[in-house]
């Protein structure tokens, strides 16, 4: 039987992370049915509004230049190390919070490309997300490095078969995402890193549709090197900036590319000469940015207090019921995430030929998604801000909308 409006209320009503929607601002926006791209961009909690006003009254306003001796010059590896024990499980000195993910990335890759002297290969994954793909060629070309894609299924993603089948004597690092960015299949994070390294590879992991929605447990799993974005789950607001990983046992023959006066052993002695600092100071590059830093820290907490036990069944059941609605509901549309929700991230896609001209009608009637080329239509599930009656409304407007194309 379908599930009724009635029943997703009932769900809501029994929900205990259901509080934490009143922990965000809502937009006064009469239009909106439904919001399914928290995977994208997270909503804004009220209290990194109230953050960032005092910060600007009071921390900028009030102390000025003095606050950096006052505490910012430390933020980036304090809410480094509050991202790890909320939801990255990693001990502290091993996350910093800065740059872009693809900044990161780059820094991440041209650092173990550089740790594997020698091997020539690196593998990785020919659906990942484009930014990934990017970074990855160029540092093959830096590198002198050959690319052994793997091609997987587009309803699916890489697995330990794929890795193993493609790694050998030759490859340098493997670099991946935990969780795709179109289907939400998850990776084998432990298998996949402990075949890398049976091979002698690393393995740079990317974390942006993980974090604040999968458990991780990168110190268990032995994990090398990861990066993610902080404005998806963690809601730390857009172009919050990103965080890297890098396990204690690398840190000193971790050498990033991108060498700038923070990453310094003494960033305000002006030397002639770089040196690089010990732990993971040594990552950062430019100055650090407070705003966004601001933001991270406030979407961190509200992680931490809910628990990411908690959060990961809620995204379970949404993820269930999106797809029990889809089936029941959306006529002549397919599912393009994994079925087993043991393999399923915090979104669903699902597939139309015409996925495109749906996204558009979608948003225009309330319901904002987002297209994922070429037939991708991704239901973005965000557990903290997402009710499962929200939810039902929405895949309600979907039926509509299919049956008026």
């Amino acid at each position: 039987m379908t599930p009724t409006l009635a029943d997703a209320e009932r769900l809501d009503a029994a929900d205990p992370l259901a509080s934490f929607r009143d922990r965000f601002l809502v937009p006064d926006d009469p239009g909106l049915v439904a919001y399914l791209d928290g995977n994208s961009l997270g909503r804004p909690p009220k209290a990194t509004a109230e953050r960032l006003a005092a910060l600007v009254t009071h921390d900028w306003g009030t102390r000025l230049i003095r606050s950096w001796s006052e505490g910012w010059m430390e933020l980036p590896f304090e809410i480094g190390d509050r991202l790890a024990a909320a939801v990255l499980g990693a001990e502290p000195g091993q996350t910093v919070v800065a740059d872009s993910t693809t900044v990161c990335l780059y820094k991440l890759m041209r650092a173990a490309a550089a740790m594997r002297p020698g091997r020539d290969e690196v593998v990785a994954d020919r659906g990942n997300f484009p930014t990934d793909r990017y970074v990855v060629e160029a540092v093959a070309a830096e590198c002198g490095l050959t690319v052994r894609w793997i091609s997987p299924d587009p309803a699916g993603g890489v697995t330990l078969a794929d890795v193993v089948d493609h790694v050998g004597e030759r490859t340098a690092f493997v670099t991946l995402s935990h969780v795709a960015y179109r289907s939400a299949w998850i990776a084998d994070l432990h298998g996949i890193t402990a075949a890398a390294h049976d091979a002698g590879a690393l393995v740079v992991w990317d974390l942006c549709h993980s974090v604040g929605s999968v458990p991780l447990d990168l110190d268990a799993a032995g994990v090398d090197l990861a990066a993610g974005c902080t404005y998806k789950f963690l809601n730390a607001g857009p172009g919050a900036p990103a965080f890297l990983y890098v396990a204690a046992a690398l840190q000193d023959g971790f050498a990033q590319p991108i060498t700038g006066w923070m990453g310094h052993a003494e960033p305000f002695a002006m030397g002639r000469d770089y040196a690089p600092a010990t732990g993971m100071r040594r990552a950062l590059s430019g100055t650090p940015p407070i705003t966004g830093l601001i933001g991270v820290d406030e979407g961190v907490k509200l992680v931490a207090e809910a628990g990411m036990d908690r959060i990961r069944a809620k995204a379970v059941a949404l993820t269930e019921l999106a797809v029990t609605l889809a089936d029941d509901l959306l006529d002549g549309v397919g599912i393009g995430s994994p079925r087993d929700p043991a393999r399923r991230g915090g979104h669903v896609t699902v597939t139309h030929p015409d996925a495109k001209t749906l996204s558009d009608r979608l948003i225009a009637a309330g319901v904002v998604v987002d297209h994922r080329p070429p037939d991708g239509i991704r239901i973005g599930l965000s557990p903290l801000t997402t009710s499962f009656a929200e939810l039902h409304r929405a895949m309600t407007v979907f039926a509509d909308v299919l049956q008026m194309s």
